[in-house]
C-alpha cells in the first residue's frame, strides 16, 4: 500500500523532494533495477497531467527524488492536484509507493 504524503509546489520555482520508500516492516525498499515515475492530475481520469522528474537516488536505501525546474512548475496552473510516485522493476512489475495531494501555490514574481 502506498504511503500518503501531501506536498506543496511553489509555481515558478525549482522544486525537489526526496522520499525514502520503506517496506511494511520499516526496512528500506531495495530499488536496485527499478525506474521511477511521477505525475500530477486534477483527478484520476483527467486528460491533462504534469510529469515530474523522478529519479532513484539511492537504490539500496530506497530513495527516490521527484523534481520540477522553475519552467515546469511555472506551467502548472495553481490549485490542488492528486499525485503519485510509482516504481517499475526490470521485469515490469509496477508498485505505487507514494500518493497524496499536491498543492501548487501561485507565483507573483
Amino acid at each position: 500500500m502506498a504511503t500518503k504524503s501531501n506536498i506543496v509546489i511553489e509555481q515558478g520555482t525549482d522544486f525537489s523532494l526526496e522520499v525514502t520508500v520503506t517496506q511494511a516492516n520499516g526496512a528500506s525498499f531495495d530499488l536496485t533495477n527499478y525506474t521511477a515515475a511521477s505525475k500530477l492530475k486534477k483527478h484520476w481520469s483527467s486528460s491533462i497531467s504534469y510529469a515530474l522528474t523522478a529519479n532513484i537516488t539511492d537504490s539500496s536505501g530506497g530513495e527516490v527524488t521527484i523534481s520540477a525546474n522553475n519552467e515546469t512548475s511555472n506551467s502548472i496552473i495553481p490549485g490542488r492536484y492528486k499525485y503519485d510516485i510509482e516504481v517499475t522493476s526490470d521485469s515490469g512489475s509496477v508498485t505505487r509507493v507514494v500518493e497524496g495531494i499536491a498543492t501548487v501555490t501561485p507565483g507573483i514574481t
